[in-house]
């Protein structure tokens, strides 16, 4: 019974290590307190609900703040980059390569301006659309194929006004919809790891 009992322990460590259960959740913003409540910060808020809803905490590690989160045998590494958005990349390919996770169990949360407020779109890959943490990602990882889910951020601003108004902070209106639109966006980010990519995307794309 010796053999079994440690046959058991070694596909019990097998399983705990299995690259395929583990998924990077990287949520893009930029650090510093005049950036916590901007639009660009988004990605941030949604990893951090995410750790709120799971009683994870994160804690300051290489390149960013990691938590860690197990849902049903799944294992989600959720990062915050500090290198600051354009060079989010960095971060990004670090913790794919230390924990050992392929690109298809990463997950990169961004704003998008072509969104409606709180909609949500994911996509298996794509071009970065402009958006400075995607094009880095896209350089270091050499590929647009990896998943990104997109919260929109809408485009009300004037002619000239795009930066300010990406860095700028969430109107009332707004904020009184955002616990809302994060709970959604959690739930999201968790069907992408239980339920796979193209079931999410069925389920939340446009909600």
């Amino acid at each position: 019974m010796k053999w079994l009992t440690n046959l058991f322990k070694q596909n019990k460590t097998a399983e705990s290590i299995d690259p395929m259960k583990k998924y990077l959740i990287a949520g893009l913003g930029n650090i510093g307190a005049e950036y916590v409540n901007t639009r660009h910060n988004i990605g941030f808020k949604v990893v951090d609900r995410l750790a709120q809803q799971e009683g994870a905490q994160f804690e300051t590690a290489k390149l960013g703040a990691v938590a860690e989160v197990k849902i049903k045998g799944r294992t989600l590494i959720l990062l915050k980059p500090n290198t600051y958005m354009n060079l989010s990349g960095k971060a990004i390919k670090y913790w794919l390569e230390k924990e050992n996770i392929p690109k298809e169990n990463l997950l990169v949360v961004t704003d998008d301006l072509n969104l409606a407020f709180g909609t949500i779109r994911i996509k298996a890959k794509g071009s970065d659309g402009g958006h400075n943490g995607l094009k880095n990602t896209q350089l270091l990882l050499n590929s647009t194929e990896y998943a990104r889910f997109r919260f929109g951020i809408s485009d009300e601003f004037k002619k000239g006004q795009q930066v300010d108004y990406v860095l700028g902070e969430w109107s009332e209106e707004e904020k009184a919809k955002l616990p809302e639109r994060l709970d959604m966006a959690s739930e999201a980010i968790k069907s992408f790891a239980l339920a796979g990519l193209n079931n999410t995307m069925n389920t939340y794309n446009g909600k």
